[in-house]
């Protein structure tokens, strides 16, 4: 998937169907002159549907559809006929899908489940016959209820990507690179900053058949939390991920000021974030000798007391299999 098909926020109008008019029909055939109401309803209007699709990974196919409108109720007829109901509008969504109101900015719902169904404008009731009228002191009504309106609303899908891994560094730190040895994706590389600017998601090979999802987000700077770089636009991405690798280069000026640096912006945009298990990979290091890296790991185990680190360079190939291990251990370790 290129990045000019990755769309992960689009902003939609939807309308229900209006209900359709009762009807005030008086019964009339052959040497019955004056007969009872027998007015039918009004069908209901077409509701707007979300539904979640495994099968899709992004919103691009709803990047044009900016307006969706379910079809109106039929009028109900004579002999008690009910009205036909409006068509229904279905929207497919990838699963992670948050739905916002576009005024108050509330969220409505999520979609997180294959085929999960959720109305979003629920078509209007259809107006009443003037049959439902009838009494002894009233026994020919001539009037029937009008259709309810259509519910109509501004909305706000919002994609978070649904990951087992997320990637978390500096620009320019090798997050693609990794993401490309470790699994078939093909992320844009290249050596300069924002190469990265949509999420690339990857889907890593393990053991047994078994295998993980891993999404390489685009890098994160300082003053990110407020919006600074690319901001909010992938910050959301990574509030899906059970667990974050922070990627490191090993001939960064200091590690440890660089992960805390990662770590604030998490935390200011979202505290929750802490939460989640965290591993250290400090890449590049084939640029490493072995006295030099054995003096970093010293220093790393002051640093980062409780916290897992690793080695690994996606170049030379070195320490990939023990970081799939780890991650893997990670991921299916219980709390």
């Amino acid at each position: 998937m290129t990045e000019g098909n990755f769309v992960d926020y689009v902003k939609i109008y939807v309308s229900s169907g209006k209900g359709g008019k009762g009807s005030s029909h008086l019964h009339r055939e052959k040497f019955i002159e004056k007969g009872g109401p027998d007015g039918g309803d009004g069908g209901r209007g077409g509701h707007v549907y979300l539904v979640g699709n495994k099968g899709l990974w992004t919103l691009f196919h709803l990047k044009f559809a900016r307006h969706v409108k379910a079809g109106h109720g039929g009028d109900g007829g004579s002999s008690r006929s009910t009205g036909h109901d409006g068509e229904d509008k279905i929207i497919e969504v990838p699963l992670g899908t948050v739905v916002r109101d576009k005024d108050t900015n509330e969220i409505l719902f999520e979609i997180t489940e294959d085929g999960e169904k959720r109305i979003v404008a629920e078509g209007g009731k259809g107006g009443l016959g003037n049959w439902h009228f009838r009494s002894s002191t009233n026994q020919t009504p001539r009037y029937a209820q009008p259709g309810m309106p259509p519910v109509e609303a501004d909305i706000i899908l919002e994609l978070k990507v649904l990951a087992d891994v997320g990637l978390v560094g500096f620009p320019n730190a090798g997050k693609s690179t990794l993401l490309s040895v470790l699994t078939s994706a093909k992320p844009k590389i290249a050596d300069y900053a924002f190469t990265t600017l949509k999420p690339n998601l990857g889907i890593v090979a393990y053991r047994d058949f078994q295998s993980f999802v891993i999404a390489d987000i685009p890098g994160i700077i300082e003053g990110a939390a407020e919006g600074k770089g690319l901001g909010h636009y992938f910050l959301r991405h990574i509030e899906r991920n059970s667990t974050l690798l922070f990627l490191v280069p090993a001939d960064a000026d200091d590690i440890k000021k660089e992960y805390d640096i990662l770590l604030d912006e998490l935390r200011r945009y979202n505290p929750e974030m802490l939460d989640k298990d965290r591993l250290i990979v400090v890449s590049k290091c084939d640029m490493l000798d072995d006295e030099l890296k054995s003096e970093m790991k010293k220093q790393l185990d002051k640093d980062f007391k409780g916290i897992p680190y690793m080695f690994i360079s996606s170049v030379a190939q070195q320490g990939l299999t023990e970081l799939k291990d780890k991650l893997w251990q990670m991921l299916n370790t219980e709390a």
